[in-house]
């Protein structure tokens, strides 16, 4: 009996595209999400870490310039979750129901977030050259931002994984039936 199936889940054969969304059964905006989610995280892990060493250690200035590094590529990947999560808001849900109340409350979370991380990253440049470890206040708010940040994840992932938002399965999909064939998006 075989262990793996490696081509149908990398493929896009079978699979319709849908613009910003992506194509079916391979949306864009949760992948999008997974980096800014861990670098925001990491990023306030290493100002802690700068913190905790202070000005007497040269490792902490260290700490504070990876932290700034990984809150812009965090920050600019971000733009992609929050183009593509916008157009799944506009196109994948009605006003009115829970769901469309849970994507609210998820997109109002990120976009405090998305603007929290806009005004660390500013600090964060201002003193870049002039510190020799994260700020206690500009620590805070990378704190601030982690949190946010996860607790957002929270109501993505209760679309996804309670309400099945933007998930496109077939409750008796051929899948998972014993069987030694692949079966390929757009195969019955």
């Amino acid at each position: 009996m075989r262990k793996f199936s490696v081509r149908p889940a990398i493929t896009l054969r079978g699979r319709k595209f849908k613009g910003l969304r992506g194509w079916a059964g391979k949306p864009l905006h949760p992948p999008f999400t997974d980096f800014p989610i861990a670098a925001y995280v990491l990023a306030a892990v290493f100002d802690v870490i700068s913190v905790v060493g202070g000005s007497s250690h040269p490792w902490a200035r260290e700490f504070f310039h990876a932290g700034t590094y990984v809150f812009i590529g965090g920050a600019a990947v971000s733009l992609l979750a929050a183009l593509t999560g916008w157009r799944d808001w506009r196109t994948s849900s009605e006003p009115g129901n829970q769901a469309r109340r849970t994507i609210n409350t998820h997109a109002v979370i990120m976009i405090t977030v998305t603007a929290l991380a806009l005004a660390d990253i500013a600090w964060r440049l201002d003193k870049y050259h002039s510190v020799s470890c994260t700020p206690v206040g500009l620590m805070v708010l990378s704190a601030l931002v982690a949190a946010l940040v996860s607790l957002g994840a929270t109501y993505g992932g209760t679309l996804v994984f309670d309400y099945g938002f933007n998930v496109e399965t077939a409750g008796d999909h051929p899948v998972w039936h014993t069987s030694e064939t692949d079966v390929f998006p757009g195969d019955k």
